[in-house]
């Protein structure tokens, strides 16, 4: 076994490697880009190495920064993670040529499997069932464009190298293919630097269902059964469960044969996944099942694989590499079978009314349930952390586990009940919807999940209940007292009433007015100081509460209070950043403004025409230029950031007045990238 090993990653996965390898007493080192300084995987690490910028491109993806911080720390093993350069042939070749092991199978095996076309061509000679299609490697536009029609529509555009959604379309008609094949040819070349795709037929109604396998250098290869994926957003993953609910015993063993069947044609090493696609429109209530793909790494979802059958799959992979023979045997594995049931959600910083946009900011408050036999989180940030724009935005993997389905469903909706994240857009919220929504608990799941039922799941935004509105008020008149407390201390005479934040008058019982504000809705709440250290909160539309609270000993920084609402015991978090007041009470989380009539707002800044950047980015392409005429909805420019396209489209019909950015220019979030001119008889 290895002494030191290298993991070339970052965030939670870095973390999760690190954390078996550790228990293995093994000697874990990171790397880092620099704004990954003061990262998670950093400070758990034996030892870190800077190796750049925070472009990926220009850090975690040179190979030879990487191979220069193995030389130099004597790491014997490199662990690439998944993502950046965890499926490239070249960079596991230029390990074997260091004389450093790759954690992961030969590079041509991530040649056969990286291609998706080519790896097609090879499991249709494995007898493994394929999507119809065309995965040849002709790639003329006007020839794909008669294939396209020979294969029918809908159809799936989808790049052959890569993977996380990336280079991937769904076109319903003809008339969109051109242009759908031109924005997945752009964004695979950004993504992978090969803009070359495959067609296939695109099931609408589908299940994705994978396979993980595993194989070593002596020959053995086996299936730790599937995982259904079928709820996705953008094409990527958002929930995962294994085994997959509602398969038949026939089918899983078709399945795990199939995945084998399709490793052992690439004489497979180390961990896979072997990815499928399923009719759920067949007939047959669990559908036919088609070969789509080979991951040649860890998946970001193996931690439901490793609840159901109890196996560390890191030390497994740790084990072949270092030329040990599988632990287990397919029939050892058979005989137990699945051990319950896990699910798992990914959480991320993102906005789900916004198309899923990605959101960056600090997480000002982070915390997630105990974990346990049946709680697991895995996270590679933590409470203060930055999430970036250069980097996917997952914040965490909440997989839970259980006897079965409806345990593990329970389990679920309490851990997500318990987490609580504060400091900019998650989907939280979302993924609570998801957890309690009717058809999800009833396993009728499918890749069109999100779509199909996107009204039931959009977050319902209520108006702060009055027990958020009180604890609100709490924080500012606990803010007060903190002040006064402070002013005493610099006094002669500190125990002069005129320093007091308890309402004191001469007299008279005291009284004060906070004025919060929360979206377009204004409460005027009036606080009477009642002795004893309590306040009655008026109403505007009726009604008081009586509340009383202190902050809980031992923060660094007040946050967490016990409060007494009407004789009732709370604990929550309230957090303030200048006029700002957030509360987080279990599962309410609101943010409200506290009002200063002299300062308030005269109003947006933003004028009409002008088009600014939602996030930091880079312009990929330019559809308009300076004097054109626009009709509102029409495609302007496209901005790549954190991963992703976003099309920036006209809010009105118009003219491009300015232009204030070229493709390929960075631009920095809220910046004006246009601005239009609303032509006379356009305007309202």
């Amino acid at each position: 076994m290895f002494e030191t090993l290298l993991i070339a990653n970052r965030g939670e996965i870095a973390c999760r490697i690190m954390r078996t390898a550790q228990q293995m007493g093994i000697h874990c080192i990171a790397v880092y880009s620099e704004a990954d300084a003061d990262a998670l995987h950093v400070k758990i690490a034996d030892e870190a190495h800077p190796i750049g910028p925070a472009a990926a491109r220009e850090s975690y993806l040179v190979p030879e920064k990487i191979l220069e911080v193995a030389k130099r720390s004597g790491a014997q093993a490199i662990h690439p993670g998944y993502g950046f350069l965890s499926e490239n042939a070249d960079f596991a070749e230029a390990c074997a040529e260091a004389g450093v092991v790759f954690i992961g199978p030969s590079a041509n095996a991530i040649r056969a499997m990286g291609s998706k076309s080519e790896a097609k061509a090879l499991m249709e000679k494995a007898n493994v069932p394929l999507v119809p299609g065309y995965h040849g490697a002709q790639q003329d536009p006007e020839f794909l464009k008669q294939q396209a029609e020979k294969v029918g529509f809908p159809l799936l555009i989808k790049a052959t190298a890569g993977g996380g959604g990336k280079g991937m379309r769904i076109v319903s008609q003809p008339e969109d293919f051109s242009d759908a094949l031109a924005a997945a040819k752009r964004e695979a070349a950004n993504a992978f630097g090969d803009d070359r795709v495959l067609l296939e037929r695109y099931l609408a109604v589908a299940r994705h269902i994978e396979v993980q396998i595993f194989g070593d250098s002596h020959g053995h290869v086996v299936h730790l059964f599937e995982r259904d994926c079928s709820i996705q957003r953008r094409l990527q993953k958002v929930v995962e469960e294994a085994p997959a609910p509602g398969l038949s015993p026939e089918h899983r063993s078709a399945l795990g044969k199939a995945a084998v069947d399709a490793a052992k044609a690439i004489r497979y090493e180390g961990a896979g996944t072997v990815e499928f696609i399923m009719d759920a429109a067949s007939d047959d209530a669990v559908g036919d099942f088609f070969f789509m793909e080979m991951n040649t790494r860890l998946q970001v979802e193996h931690p439901v694989t490793e609840a159901i059958t109890d196996l560390d799959l890191v030390a497994w992979q740790l084990q072949v590499a270092a030329g040990e023979a599988l632990p287990l045997a397919q029939k050892d594995l058979d005989a137990q079978g699945p051990l319950g049931h896990a699910i798992e959600v990914r959480l991320y910083a993102e906005d789900p009314l916004k198309d899923f946009l990605p959101a960056i900011g600090t997480l000002q408050s982070l915390r997630f349930p105990e974990a346990s036999d049946h709680i697991r989180i895995d996270s590679g940030v933590s409470e203060g952390a930055v999430i970036s724009p250069h980097y996917d935005p997952m914040i965490a993997k909440i997989i839970v586990h259980d006897q079965d389905r409806k345990a593990a469903l329970r389990r679920l909706r309490y851990a997500l009940q318990h987490c609580q994240i504060a400091g900019l857009t998650t989907n939280l919220l979302f993924l609570q919807t998801i957890a309690n929504h009717e058809a999800f608990q009833k396993g009728a799941v499918d890749t069109g999940f999100i779509t199909t039922y996107s009204a039931d799941l959009q977050p319902k935004t209520e108006p702060a209940s009055k027990r958020l509105l009180a604890l609100a008020c709490l924080r500012v008149l606990l803010d007060r007292q903190g002040e006064a407390q402070q002013q005493r201390a610099k006094t002669l005479d500190p125990h002069s009433p005129w320093l007091q934040a308890d309402g004191w008058r001469l007299n008279d019982e005291g009284r004060s007015q906070l004025v919060l504000q929360e979206g377009e809705q204004t409460h005027h709440l009036l606080v009477q100081y009642n002795p004893g250290g309590q306040y009655k909160i008026h109403f505007p539309e009726g009604g008081s509460v009586l509340l009383a609270g202190q902050w809980l000993p031992g923060q660094a920084s007040p946050q967490d209070v016990a409060a007494v609402i009407d004789g009732v015991y709370v604990k929550a978090t309230l957090l303030r950043h200048g006029d700002d007041v957030m509360v987080i009470d279990g599962l309410e989380i609101k943010t409200m403004t506290l009002f200063d009539p002299l300062h308030a707002d005269s109003g947006d800044d933003t004028a009409e025409g002008q088009l600014v950047a939602p996030m930091p980015g880079r312009v990929i392409a330019l559809s308009v230029k300076e004097g054109d005429h626009v009709e509102a909805g029409q495609s302007l420019m496209i901005l790549e950031a954190m991963k992703m396209e976003h099309n920036i489209t006209a809010p009105m019909a118009g003219v491009v007045e300015k232009l204030y950015f070229q493709s390929g220019d960075q631009v920095e979030e809220g910046a004006e990238l246009l601005r239009l001119k609303a032509e006379e008889g356009d305007a309202a």
